[in-house]
């Protein structure tokens, strides 16, 4: 059916989209740094799907480099996934995340350009919308505007993505708006194992559970919403990596630049993620409220409405399975 590659593709998100995308009866090539992965994601992949899948550790700004993964093989589609990824860090660390984020998504371009490959889908996120819209937030919202230098760089490569179809129209792109993944796979295989202090919700919550962190930090309790704290759209990341699935599907058949939401349009927030962690895999979550963290928002989830009409997707798993899920994951490290 065609060879896919996936920059980044041992990292998170990137490990559940290779198994689904091998599933789906496509041959992955992946690129990755492991800088916030590990080489044994691999191996994993490979014993989930029963397939093999050709590796390269390299820099995707590494215009070399990514010369000859395409000399190698002739890369049908590609998927971005490779970039920086922390809302807060990027707040501290700007330069690195518009020098990182930028110049991978811009290496990756040209070289693809150079090869003639014309289909690319981006891992974009929620971050560029502003809080000044309205939710559920929709694609049709233009009403964009970033709080924080992560999501900065989505918002400019998706730019420069549009722009890269107006100038090519044999270009297919389709952006792809992540709320918040969490999760993991079902096999306990795969799933969130950041590098130092997490980042992210999910992964801090499991490292509290099983005792390698005292307590969770709940970034600020005076939010506008039902209990104070921060609501977000989680979405099971392996409802997550069907959407790519699905959007390498609608590539196929389609030219120029569309946008999609990848959410489950349900909102909850920390506490009610905490709660229902605990309820589903009786471990108790100790929690401290902290200072509200710089460029965070009070409310966001998605209008996936467009998702499901289109690209005949829609997330299937809840709450609890993706509770369920991630502390089956961090049990198993």
């Amino acid at each position: 059916m065609g060879k896919i590659l996936l920059t980044g593709g041992t990292g998170f998100i990137g490990s559940h989209t290779a198994v689904k995308v091998i599933e789906s009866g496509y041959d992955v090539v992946i690129a990755d740094d492991l800088s916030n992965s590990d080489a044994s994601v691999k191996g994993r992949i490979e014993r989930i799907t029963g397939k093999g899948v050709s590796f390269y550790q390299v820099d995707v700004a590494d215009s070399a480099a990514m010369e000859e993964i395409f000399d190698a093989h002739e890369i049908d589609a590609v998927i971005h996934f490779a970039g920086y990824k922390a809302v807060g860090e990027s707040v501290v660390r700007p330069l690195a995340y518009y020098r990182n984020n930028l110049d991978t998504a811009l290496t990756l371009l040209e070289t693809m350009q150079r090869h003639g490959c014309k289909s690319f889908i981006f891992s974009s996120s929620a971050t560029v919308y502003s809080p000044a819209n309205d939710v559920p937030f929709t694609e049709e919202s233009e009403d964009l505007g970033c709080t924080n230098p992560y999501g900065w760089t989505k918002f400019m490569i998706e730019q420069i993505l549009k722009d890269v179809c107006k100038a090519d129209p044999e270009m297919s792109v389709v952006l792809l708006r992540y709320f918040n993944p969490i999760g993991a796979h079902a096999s306990g295989l795969i799933g969130e194992n950041p590098s130092g202090v997490p980042n992210n919700l999910m992964p801090y919550i499991t490292q509290v559970a099983q005792g390698i962190r005292p307590h969770l930090n709940v970034f600020g309790d005076d939010y506008p919403t039902h209990d104070g704290t921060g609501v977000r759209d989680y979405i099971h990341v392996v409802d997550l990596a069907a959407g790519h699935v699905a959007a390498l599907e609608y590539c196929t058949a389609h030219k120029g630049c569309e946008v999609f939401n990848l959410g489950t349009g349900q909102g909850y927030s920390v506490l009610d993620l905490v709660k229902t962690f605990e309820r589903v895999n009786g471990v108790e979550i100790p929690y401290e409220i902290t200072d509200r963290r710089a460029g965070d928002i009070a409310v966001s989830y998605a209008d996936v409405s467009k998702a499901r009409e289109v690209l005949g997707w829609k997330a299937e798993k809840g709450i609890e399975d993706m509770c369920r899920d991630a502390w089956r994951w961090q049990q198993s490290l």
